[in-house]
């Protein structure tokens, strides 16, 4: 009898995934067949957790270290990436990029500091553009790439300015991206969530029941979100399903602010 070749699995690598939205993302990549690779800034014990539960789904992942706005550490980043395939795939590209890794800032327009706007320009706008740059000859030709903005980048929020600036800068290289890919088959997007109270920007809408019950009352469908509204919308989004959407805004707020 013919012997049957089982497809490859496709892998995943999402920046900022030990924690929130990127957390979500790996796990609900997992339960659709995605293997992963899963980066961390710091804290490595919580990216072993998620490990972990991306393989009592039975798919395979690894860890591995990122600052994300440091465009120094790339190249090593890069070889390590490559060793990582070779020795857990046995291959040498992976499939899709999600950049999630981020840091927030509040600060009036009057109270920013340069220092706090270059930092946040490293991580949410420099260090995306470089770190797909370095990684584009590991992406597999017909891949998906997808980038995370912010419903701030279409609403105003006063303290908000830099980084919601960003997040725009974000919106307008992901078409470009698409543009210049595109004849590699490679679709990029980008995805704009709204308020999630999770530990990102210290917790600062976690922490606050007040401003909590302000953002539910400009949601249209009358709640915040929680990691897992958004995630799996991600992971469907790289589904070869979606393969004929590319250079799009999708914004998953629940209808805030409109």
């Amino acid at each position: 009898m013919p012997t049957t070749t089982l497809p490859m699995p496709r892998i995943a690598l999402v920046t900022g995934s030990s924690r929130g939205l990127g957390r979500s993302t790996v796990l609900a990549l997992a339960q659709r067949g995605v293997d992963s690779i899963v980066t961390y800034h710091s804290n490595r014990e919580e990216a072993d957790k998620v490990v972990a539960a991306i393989k009592a789904q039975g798919r395979k992942a690894i860890a591995l270290q990122l600052d994300a706005s440091d465009t120094g550490s790339f190249d090593g980043f890069v070889s390590a990436v490559r060793e990582a395939l070779s020795a857990n795939w046995g291959r040498d590209r992976f499939d899709y990029l999600v950049n999630n890794a981020g840091t927030a800032l509040y600060a009036a327009i009057t109270d920013t500091t340069e220092d706090q706007m270059d930092a946040i320009y490293r991580i949410h706008f420099k260090g995306v553009f470089f770190l797909t740059q370095k990684l584009l000859p590991l992406i597999s030709d017909g891949g998906r790439i997808v980038n995370i903005s912010s419903g701030l980048a279409r609403m105003s929020v006063p303290g908000s300015s830099v980084y919601a600036a960003m997040k725009a800068a974000i919106e307008t290289m992901t078409r470009y991206m698409a543009k210049e890919f595109g004849p590699r088959g490679i679709t990029v997007n980008v995805v704009a969530p709204g308020a999630i109270p999770t530990d990102f920007g210290g917790g600062r809408i976690r922490n606050s029941p007040e401003m909590q019950k302000g953002l539910i009352a400009i949601t249209a469908l009358g709640r915040l979100a929680e990691p897992d509204d958004i995630g799996p919308m991600v992971a469907s989004l790289l589904d070869d399903a979606n393969r004929w959407v590319t250079a799009q805004r999708i914004e998953a707020s629940g209808g805030q602010n409109i």
